[in-house]
């Protein structure tokens, strides 16, 4: 097989810099880790604004770094089910919420162009995904609507959950590993770097009406983007060491 270069599609728009970024010059050379400007509960959005959710130190190849995509989605869902306690399951529910509707953007923007490009029925792949995308983003907006204490709770993650491990099974099994024999290990790393990056601007919440094919996808994720990002500051979220 004749190996073609691999083109790296991202969301090539310029973003504000956040009004939560008031680091001066002098404290970013002289901090590696800058902490967040507010301290509290308002969880994983303000990690989007340090230096190191933006570019992480380690970049692994694209299949490696889905997979623990899908395993913290599992992690997340199992400490909302073996909870009995509404406030953790709200906080939980919030932190499977945001990791869900990030993944399956980023991978819808950065990761299947790739796929596009790269495979010989990479179209029909896509095409199949992007449907199968769109039954979660229905399936996870009904979930992030309701209370932890509300019946359909637990009956309605389950849903979510049982169809969306058939989707990722077959991610990592079938899918990607296609695409990674294409892919040279540099090009399998740059995509994951592009995926982290494209992570940071999408929404942190469902919008099943919003398109999610081109080319206005990238256009109305980004927008409904800074809304969810602000509204997160409200939530409950997880302590971190919880999250272990």
């Amino acid at each position: 097989m004749v190996r073609r270069k691999l083109t790296i599609h991202s969301a090539h728009l310029v973003i504000p810099k956040s009004p939560m970024s008031t680091i001066s010059d002098h404290q970013k050379t002289t901090s590696k880790t800058p902490a967040p400007t507010i301290k509290g509960s308002v969880g994983p959005s303000l990690r989007t604004f340090t230096e190191a959710a933006s570019t992480p130190e380690t970049h692994s190849r694209i299949l490696p770094a889905i997979k623990h995509d899908h395993q913290e989605l599992e992690s997340h869902s199992h400490k909302i089910l073996n909870s009995t306690n509404p406030d953790e399951q709200t906080r939980f529910q919030n932190q499977l919420v945001w990791e869900l509707a990030r993944h399956m953007v980023g991978e819808e923007l950065v990761v299947y162009p790739a796929l596009i490009d790269s495979l010989k029925d990479g179209q029909q792949t896509v095409d199949r995904n992007r449907l199968e995308h769109q039954g979660f983003k229905t399936q996870l907006k009904m979930f992030q609507d309701l209370s932890s204490t509300d019946p359909q709770f637990v009956p309605t993650l389950k849903v979510l959950l049982g169809d969306f491990e058939i989707h990722a099974r077959h991610e990592e099994d079938v899918v990607l590993p296609m695409l990674e024999d294409v892919l040279s290990k540099d090009e399998s790393v740059a995509l994951t770097k592009s995926l982290d990056r494209t992570k940071i601007f999408v929404p942190s919440r469902s919008h099943p009406l919003v398109p999610n094919k081109p080319p206005f996808e990238t256009a109305a994720e980004l927008l409904a983007a800074p809304i969810d990002i602000l509204t997160d500051w409200f939530r409950k979220w997880p302590a971190e060491k919880s999250k272990a």
